[in-house]
């Protein structure tokens, strides 16, 4: 890790843990390897970014409204919370995305944070070139995530350790690490 580096949780969110309307199996276990990197991330004053699904009650997102989905982290509620053991600091900087009816939200780069930056611009702002991402789901927004980063222009390292996908069809996720590591991400 050097002083341009940032780590980027993906959706570290009950929904998305087990006991969630949207539950990836074994999400919870990605929380003891976040936590790892937070604390190295942190002891080096490195910025820390999490991104959370904050979608609205109707949203094309949702499969009543044409989408793939049941309703999940809906803004306001305990589904769309963060993981409690999740141990993001005070200081991390927290990206919404999928807050409008029309908004897919995949990508974490898709998202702003409270004043209305986007992900790419607060990186920016941060000086980071090289962003470390992790989290939920390997196979949707951290493929979509990590893909937006490299094309706009950051190095990008995948922690496999720190992510677990929906597969809908068995080798989703395996599939989706290839075509990242294809697309130019560094996989550790």
């Amino acid at each position: 890790m050097q002083g341009r580096d940032a780590l980027i949780i993906i959706d570290v969110q009950n929904d998305f843990c087990p006991g969630g309307a949207l539950a990836v199996a074994d999400g919870d276990q990605v929380v003891p390897a976040l936590n790892r990197y937070i604390a190295q991330f942190s002891a080096a004053g490195l910025l820390i970014v999490a991104t959370r699904d904050w979608h609205p009650e109707k949203t094309r997102h949702f499969k009543a409204y044409g989408g793939l989905w049941p309703p999940h982290c809906i803004q306001g509620s305990k589904g769309a919370e963060f993981r409690a053991d999740l141990a993001l600091p005070k200081d991390a900087v927290i990206v919404s995305a999928g807050m409008a009816p029309d908004e897919e939200g995949y990508s974490g780069f898709d998202g702003r944070d409270d004043k209305g930056a986007g992900l790419a611009d607060l990186l920016r702002a941060y000086g980071v070139e090289k962003i470390f991402v992790g989290g939920l789901a390997t196979d949707y927004c951290v493929k979509h995530t990590v893909l937006d980063g490299l094309k706009r222009g950051f190095k990008v390292v995948l922690l496999e350790d720190a992510v677990r996908g929906v597969n809908l069809k068995p080798d989703d996720s395996e599939q989706a690490i290839e075509e990242m590591v294809r697309a130019g991400a560094e996989k550790v």
